[in-house]
Order: structure tokens, then C-alpha cells, then sequence
């Protein structure tokens, strides 16, 4: 199973996201996500957090929250346990962010409207979770290619 880990970063009433559109083959191409990415070998979820975040995003994150893990379950693609989590970040700490992601194109949303992004429909149940500010998240996401067939929480 493929670990990963996934951040909200939030500044004020916004999130730090990312729009998924540069990258060739991108299984998330033209869908709205939180920063992150796949373990490497011997990496905890913290230490994946904080690389992959200051590998997109510039920034070193000082105060973050787990909230939990999602499992993803696919007929197409590897299963995956995504550690999910959130920052709060101020102006000081954002003079580092950096402009361009390899990934794709940064943009702070506002709360109110992240939901209606265009992102995986799974991601809309365990967003709703961590914007509400709950921290013992666990749901199993089952995907029959790209559709959402079930969910278990």
C-alpha cells in the first residue's frame, strides 16, 4: 500500500491549494488538492509532511495538526493510506513561499468555497471533516476508475 500525506496549509479564512496542472500523466490533473506526496523509504508521516510541503510550496511549516488517515481503495490504481493534515501559517512565514510548483499552480482559496472546486468526490467528505476541525478522521474511500462506488468511515 502506497503511504502519502496531504496538507491544508490555512493563512486567515483561506487554504493554500493546488491546482493540479503541469504535471505529465497526473492521475489528479484538473482537480484542486492540498499540498503533499508519497513517503520515501524510512520516512514518518511528519518528516514526508514537511519535505513535500517545502518541495512545492517553499514554506517550513512551524504548526501543523493531524487529523487522520483516509484510505483510498481502487480498482485502476495502487490503494493508498493518505496521512491527512493542516497548517496554520502568518505573513512572516509565507515571505517564503515560492511562486512556482512543479506540480501545479498555488492559489489561496477562501473556506467557504473550497468544496466547490473541482477535486475528487471522496476528497469533499473528508474536507468537510478537517475544515469542520475534527482530528480523529479514518474513512476508506472505494473508487471504481474514476467514480466514488462507496465510503466507510
Amino acid at each position: 500500500m502506497i503511504k502519502s500525506t496531504l496538507c491544508y496549509i490555512r493563512k486567515d479564512d483561506e487554504y493554500l491549494l493546488l491546482f493540479r496542472d503541469k504535471k505529465e500523466n497526473d492521475v489528479n490533473e484538473g482537480k484542486w488538492v492540498g499540498v503533499g506526496g508519497k513517503f520515501l523509504e524510512n520516512e514518518s508521516a511528519d518528516d514526508c509532511l514537511l519535505r513535500e510541503v517545502k518541495e512545492e510550496t517553499g514554506l517550513t511549516l512551524s504548526r501543523y495538526t493531524f487529523h487522520g488517515i483516509v484510505y483510498f481503495h481502487s480498482d485502476k490504481w495502487d490503494d493508498e493510506a493518505m496521512y491527512l493534515y493542516s497548517a496554520d501559517t502568518d505573513d512572516e512565514e509565507l515571505k517564503s513561499l515560492s511562486p512556482e510548483c512543479p506540480e501545479g499552480t498555488l492559489q489561496f482559496v477562501p473556506k467557504d468555497e473550497i468544496l466547490n472546486l473541482p477535486m475528487w468526490e471522496g476528497d469533499r467528505y473528508f474536507l468537510e471533516e478537517l475544515l469542520a476541525g475534527k482530528t480523529d478522521i479514518e474513512m476508506h474511500l472505494y473508487y471504481q476508475g474514476d467514480t466514488l462506488v462507496r465510503i466507510e468511515k
